[in-house]
């Protein structure tokens, strides 16, 4: 089992997609690993990014981080709902944990929040989770 990790960024809300990054990152470099970014769109196209990354074989989990803000549409209710099904889908369909580091708030200043360190981190949540999950995988796989 591969002791790699990617971390799947949708870029449409620049500055907090930088900022779940750097949590994510963070995170992960404290655990002593170096985990490799794959760069989406916006956040509907992140599970097909964790779907290519899990099927690769390449990587133990897969970080999901991104932001929907909503705005005068629905448009908000049908992105949430299906990154967070796609995404739940991968790791099932797969096997390979798949975290929703995925913003869905109200504002940008409630997004902000989120990002900035501390227990709000979400970009730092999304990859302690993945390893935890990887290791759970990694504890029953041995037995």
């Amino acid at each position: 089992m591969s002791d790699r990790y990617a971390i799947a960024v949708a870029r449409f809300y620049e500055e907090l997609a930088e900022r779940l990054e750097r949590g994510a990152r963070a995170a992960f470099a404290e655990a002593g690993i170096e985990a490799e970014a794959l760069y989406v769109p916006g956040a509907f196209e992140l599970p097909l990014a964790a779907s290519y990354a899990a099927r690769s074989g390449r990587f133990a989990g897969v970080a999901c981080l991104g932001a929907v803000i909503r705005g005068e549409t629905d448009h908000y209710d049908f992105v949430c709902a299906e990154t967070a099904r796609g995404v739940m889908t991968v790791q099932l369909q797969t096997g390979v944990p798949c975290a929703f580091g995925v913003l869905t708030c109200e504002t940008v200043e409630q997004a902000l929040e989120r990002t900035g360190g501390g227990v709000r981190d979400q970009g730092r949540r999304a990859a302690e989770t993945v390893l935890q999950m990887a290791a759970l995988r990694s504890d029953l796989a041995a037995g």
